[in-house]
């Protein structure tokens, strides 16, 4: 009996338990997260022959990429290759159809100059969150990705490790898969951390990685160590005499909402804080597909205080950027010292449970409701605002939600591994170079604010805005995306890797977690093949099979 069982294991790839009777199918990659790094390595599995499942802990597969960000962050595109660059050029391939222009004739689209990087070019770096959500389904459906939705990790008891080996995981609703390899692409890093794999929180000191732009920084600082300009002090903040009390001028009378009441911190030092999650809101201004913002029911004045006091201080930009995408419609980012970041309110989300995530982004979105019905209908408000927002509003015809709003908060930064190597401000700034490439990443050092605090002058500023330009694209190491070697040898992170808070604000964007996924599938592909753990995996291999599958993994241009 044990000698055909042996068999069938070796013929249709199953495993038995200790229950003979009751055997699951041994995956050869087990992908925990449905981001555009999860549907990325799930294609480059499927396309080397892997036994591969996609477990998506969200009903809607893509992440931000299908969650709003349309406008493509990425800085130099050249830098972007294999499968990632494959999909922004079907993304052209569906707006060379008409049928795909539905509320705007396509010669009249005009972006901010992403969609074309270079003459002749075959991508398209900005569309609809619906687009990629089509594009993403039915190119998983041809390559044949088996995908399940809705499946949340046990992450208390849901990870059967022996030794450094994850053997199996199982969700909270009792379904388990087993794997030879598995790979953590959430944003939340939740397997990693379950896996019992170190990690961390926040933001480091900068005497820890020898870095300048990481920790509390009030201050601003003139450049980069490569001669960079930072204007990280300057950007997404108050004008000056903004009163952060509730009664102006007496402090007896309690702050605001939303300020730190004690302090921003030494200057320089970690602390727990992460950059500020927010929708990236898709808004329209055709008026049979757009939705008025509404008031939410639970909705306090006192939450915009501080919005409205800006502009009564001075502040005469616009709270928003709204980056044109097809079909008229946007990606909405944060802008100004008040804008659709809630920022300081997200604290506890990483190790958060899941009920508490969802209050958490249920307020987050309560938030940002409330902040575009103020900006569109309070008298405080300027005119030349109040009339420009209140033509917007969310799209019928996007997202699941009646009120048009999506599910996925834009969480830019949570858990990050501590691997086998740690990518920091010297990598971004070139000067440290990994031999051991795995893709390539180009923009900034940017962090959004973390936290609201009152000055010496007693007025309210953000701290934490980073924005720090990179002399050129630079190399991200396989080593980052490997735990150590003896907490696990079968586990990749392509998505909360190994990488300090300034960094990863380079690092985090969605064309390179693409890339990334992509990276670690073919990693656990080669290393099965050659019988070798993860981290003994010789680079050249790897190397010669990325770039046979078209990444850019070295930097020629200026």
């Amino acid at each position: 009996m044990r000698i055909l069982i042996l068999i069938l294991t070796v013929i249709f790839g199953w495993i038995t338990t200790n229950d003979v009777q009751q055997s699951e199918p041994v995956y050869d990659l087990v992908i925990y997260g449905a981001t555009s790094a999860g549907v990325a390595a799930a294609i480059q599995a499927k396309r080397m022959n892997q036994q591969v499942i996609l477990l998506s802990n969200t009903d809607r597969v893509g992440g931000l990429t299908t969650g709003g960000l349309g406008q493509t962050d990425i800085g130099n595109k050249a830098a972007i290759g294999g499968i990632s660059r494959e999909f922004y050029k079907r993304i052209n391939t569906y707006y060379q159809e008409d049928q795909n222009w539905k509320w705007q004739k396509k010669s009249a689209y005009k972006d901010g100059g992403q969609t074309q990087t270079e003459a002749g070019e075959e991508a398209m770096w900005t569309f609809e969150p619906s687009a990629a959500l089509q594009i993403y389904e039915g190119w998983m459906k041809e390559e044949g990705v088996q995908v399940v939705k809705g499946e949340l990790l046990d992450r208390k008891s849901g990870v059967e490790m022996e030794g450094n080996r994850i053997v199996s995981i199982t969700m909270l609703n009792g379904h388990q898969y087993v794997g030879r390899h598995f790979m953590d692409a959430t944003y939340e890093g939740d397997l990693m951390a379950a896996a019992g794999v170190s990690y961390t929180v926040g933001r480091e000191s900068n005497s820890e990685y020898n870095e300048t732009m990481n920790g509390v920084h009030t201050q601003l600082r003139a450049k980069t160590r490569t001669g960079h300009h930072a204007a990280n002090a300057i950007n997404h903040n108050f004008v000056d005499g903004v009163d952060p009390y509730k009664v102006k001028g007496d402090p007896s009378s309690g702050l605001l909402p939303f300020i730190n009441p004690d302090g921003p911190g030494e200057e320089g030092q970690g602390d727990h804080h992460v950059q500020a999650y927010c929708y990236r809101m898709c808004l329209t201004d055709h008026p049979d597909n757009r939705i008025p913002f509404e008031k939410p029911d639970n909705y306090n004045e006192l939450d915009y205080e501080l919005l409205l006091r800006n502009y009564e201080a001075g502040e005469d930009g616009f709270p928003w950027i709204n980056s044109a995408m097809p079909n008229r419609k946007t990606d909405t980012n944060n802008r100004t010292g008040f804008s659709t970041d809630f920022i300081g309110q997200n604290y506890d989300y990483p190790e958060a449970s899941y009920a508490e995530r969802q209050v958490i982004a249920d307020r987050h979105r309560d938030y940002q409701k409330g902040l575009m019905w103020t900006l569109a209908n309070h008298s405080r408000i300027p005119e030349k605002i109040r009339s420009e927002v209140a033509r917007w509003g969310t799209c019928k015809d996007e997202f699941a939600r009646e009120d048009g709003w999506q599910e996925q908060l834009y969480v830019r930064e949570a858990r990050r591994m501590k691997g086998v190597l740690v990518m920091t401000q010297a990598h971004c700034e070139g000067l440290e170079v990994v031999e051991d490439v795995i893709g390539l990443a180009a923009y900034g050092m940017d962090s959004h604010n973390t936290q609201r605090y009152v000055n010496e002058q007693g007025y309210v500023k953000n701290e934490g805005n980073v924005e720090a330009h990179v002399a050129s694209p630079y190399a991200i190491s396989y080593r980052a995306i490997l735990p150590e070697r003896e907490e696990c040898v079968n586990l990749l992170v392509p998505v909360c890797l190994s990488a300090s808070h300034i960094a990863f604000g380079s690092i985090r964007m969605e064309p390179v977690f693409m890339v990334l996924g992509q990276s670690a599938a073919t990693a656990a592909a080669l290393a099965q093949e050659a019988g070798q753990v993860l981290h003994d995996l010789p680079y050249d291999a790897l190397r010669a099979k990325l770039l046979q599958d078209k990444q850019r993994l070295v930097w020629q241009g200026d």
